[in-house]
Formats: structure tokens, C-alpha cells, sequence
């Protein structure tokens, strides 16, 4: 058995959600190609950078491959002084035939119900599960941290993705991610040690300069 000397440094993420759209609380763009920053998630963006760039230290800035998160990074790495490296799995979950779609019709299909209250058991018609994007989210996650032992790295993603990795770090059943706030451009900061994560916040958008276990 290894000594715990021996074990891994931790590592802190911060999961940040990229900044406001002109389709956000509208439509579920998805992974669908085009979809650019409005003028308030730019400014957003900056402002989360100034934020994380008073951090002692950011070892790495990775992002979705989306136009909307790299967008949201790249202010944040240009503070940082990093580049923004890609990450597949931090992708947009993928909705099928609902990519596009407008919120407002969606709701009213009986399907709806199931995404709210019983989101393990659904999959996005011709797309996918929430369970299959908690698990590629999760496996990325543990990938990142196993690359970047006691350091601390900016994971810029989506919401419900965002949702996900949070609900499984505080031990909540995927049924319930949906209870779970992330807004444009905050911060969700996730400590992995070798005992487990430790949620240090969640949706912040204030100063981060205080996270630290309790």
C-alpha cells in the first residue's frame, strides 16, 4: 500500500459557465455551430477573468470546443497570461432533435415532466442521455485532475454539464441536479483530493479569493 505521503496533491477546478447568448433562458442551442457571446456575456466573461485572475496561481485554461465557451475563456487565459486548451468532454449535452428548439414549446410536451423530475431515465430524442453527459463530464474531470496534481485549472463548460459534475461531487442523485443554480459566467470551484471532492462554492460570482476548505 502507498504511503500517504505518496498520494496525489490536490486539485482545485473552477467550473465557470460561459457568459450570456442571445439565446440564453430562450432556446436550446445545444451543440449547434454559430452561436456566439451577446455584448453582456462578454462583459460578463471579463469580469470572471478579473475575478480568477486573483488567484495565487491558474496552472491551465481548457474550454468546450463551442464558439460560446472558448469565447468566455479566452479573456480569462489572456489574464492568466495561458492559452485556452479544448476539452471535448466538457461539452454541451448533446439534445438530438431538440437542438434549436424554443423553450417555451418544449415545455408543454409531456416529456418535459420527466426531463425536471426523473432526468437519469431520459435521453434527448436521437441525442443523449443526461446520465451518458454526467459520465463522459465526470471521466473528463478525473482525466484534468490527474494531469494537474496540487495545482488549479479553469474548466469552462455549460450549465447543465456544470450541474452534473456538482450534484455527483456533493453525493446528489442526478434526479436532482435540476435543483441546482449555475448562471452565466459564474463559478463553481470543486476541490479533488485524494478523499474526495469538496464543493468550496457553487454559482458564485464574487471575489474567489477566500475558497478554501472549511
Amino acid at each position: 500500500m502507498a504511503a500517504e505521503s505518496d498520494a496525489p496533491e490536490p486539485t482545485l477546478v473552477l467550473f465557470v459557465r460561459h457568459g450570456q447568448t442571445p439565446t440564453t433562458g430562450a432556446s436550446l442551442p445545444g451543440r449547434a455551430p454559430g452561436l456566439h457571446l451577446a455584448e453582456e456575456g462578454i462583459a460578463q466573461a471579463c469580469a470572471a477573468a478579473q475575478r480568477i485572475a486573483a488567484l495565487d496561481s491558474v496552472a491551465a485554461v481548457y474550454a468546450s470546443p463551442l464558439e460560446r465557451t472558448r469565447e468566455t475563456a479566452k479573456p480569462i487565459a489572456q489574464a492568466l497570461k495561458l492559452r485556452v486548451r479544448q476539452s471535448l468532454g466538457l461539452i454541451e449535452c448533446d439534445f438530438g432533435s431538440w437542438t434549436g428548439r424554443k423553450l417555451d414549446d418544449l415545455r408543454n410536451k409531456p416529456e418535459w415532466k420527466q426531463v425536471q423530475r426523473y432526468p437519469s431515465g431520459f435521453r434527448f430524442p436521437k441525442g443523449e442521455s443526461f446520465s451518458e453527459m454526467q459520465s463522459r463530464a465526470l471521466d473528463t474531470v478525473q482525466r484534468l485532475v490527474a494531469t494537474h496534481p496540487g495545482e488549479t485549472i479553469v474548466a469552462v463548460s455549460h450549465a447543465d454539464v456544470i450541474k452534473a459534475v456538482a450534484a455527483s461531487a456533493t453525493g446528489t442523485h442526478l434526479d436532482l441536479f435540476q435543483r441546482i443554480v449555475v448562471s452565466p459566467c459564474s463559478v463553481t470551484a470543486i476541490l479533488y483530493t485524494p478523499g474526495g471532492p469538496i464543493v468550496l462554492t457553487v454559482n458564485s460570482t464574487d471575489d474567489l479569493t477566500a475558497l478554501a476548505p472549511s
